[in-house]
């Protein structure tokens, strides 16, 4: 049940009522087995419908494609295999794991859907964690906090990018990248792809994408 209401549906509205206008409740880990209700700035984390599209040759293969389901680990082989963390953050990105599963101190366990590690030209090294949604369900804040936390950390050296990935419909996904202010998680950049066919990239295409340079 606490999972549940951590990370897959909304609370019972008579929680939610007694939340100030503005604000949300969260429940936060306390450590091990161990959990307290917060209140948060209510930003929900959804893809913003307003944005562009960008179209990225499809380069899953067609036997993933023909059984993949709609959920997170079809998003997670998705961007994987179209390297479409590389794409949005602009750096060489590598799986290192797929569901790490650690603890940190003050929160217990926590899980990560998938833990990438990246370097970009000046030899600045990254870890990058993902959370990837698919269906009906919606990033969550409270992964995201935890996402960052691991990394503080298990890997202290390395810079911090955590990101969601959010399927809005097929083929097309929704790529955020997340920043920690204060007490609040915040869309630093949101980007959205569109995986298709090489030839439905078109010149006018090409041309548009050049002029966001």
């Amino acid at each position: 049940m606490i999972y549940t209401f951590r990370y897959r549906t909304e609370l019972p509205a008579s929680i939610r009522a007694t939340a100030p206008e503005g604000e949300t409740w969260i429940i936060r880990s306390a450590g091990r087995s161990k959990y307290r209700f917060v209140l948060v700035t209510d930003v929900p984390l959804i893809p913003n419908a307003n944005l562009t599209v960008t179209k990225v040759p499809d380069a899953t293969p067609g036997i993933i494609a023909k059984y993949a389901f709609n959920d997170e680990q079809s998003v997670l082989a998705r961007v994987r295999y179209n390297r479409l963390i590389d794409i949005f953050l602009g750096i060489a990105c590598y799986s290192l794991q797929s569901h790490l599963r650690t603890t940190v101190t003050g929160m217990g366990q926590v899980e990560t859907d998938e833990l990438f590690v990246g370097v970009d030209k000046s030899g600045s090294q990254y870890v990058i964690p993902v959370q990837a949604k698919g269906g009906n369900d919606r990033l969550n804040r409270v992964q995201i906090e935890q996402d960052i936390a691991v990394c503080s950390e298990k890997m202290p050296s390395l810079i911090c990018r955590p990101v969601g990935a959010q399927f809005m419909k097929d083929d097309l996904i929704a790529l955020f990248e997340f920043e920690q202010q204060g007490d609040d998680i915040r869309v630093a950049s949101e980007k959205h792809y569109l995986l298709v066919s090489p030839d439905a990239v078109t010149d006018d295409d090409l041309a548009r994408y050049r002029r966001r340079l």
